[in-house]
């Protein structure tokens, strides 16, 4: 399955139990010429907020995606807050992030 079908299936599936965002990042040009600034490098890719108020980030990668350096930096930086945060790589292992279980109608662990 190609990333962005992954991102999207994530999306869908994590959004059925949490407000769900696709965050990029980067920056480009607009028309006047200046640059507008997203979220800063390594950001993951989505961000869900969950019941309780539990925040999750997911960086999404194809079976042999690397995350960059930025990207484990993010992802160690959340976790060390007590965020959930983590790659995956399939909807099951998103849903494992969120700590999200199907046989409990979707509430978190």
């Amino acid at each position: 399955m190609s990333e962005s079908r992954l991102l999207y299936e994530i999306m869908r599936e994590v959004g059925k139990y949490a407000a769900v965002y696709r965050c990029n990042s980067g920056s480009i040009k607009l028309p006047n010429g200046k640059r507008f600034n997203g979220m800063p490098r390594g950001f993951a890719d989505v961000m869900a907020v969950l019941p309780g108020g539990r925040v999750a980030f997911i960086e999404v990668k194809a079976d042999k995606g690397k995350p960059s350096p930025e990207q484990t930096q993010f992802i160690n930086k959340m976790q060390g807050l007590g965020a959930l945060a983590g790659i995956a790589r399939s909807v099951s292992e998103a849903l494992q992030i969120c700590k999200i279980t199907k046989d409990t109608g979707g509430e978190t662990a």
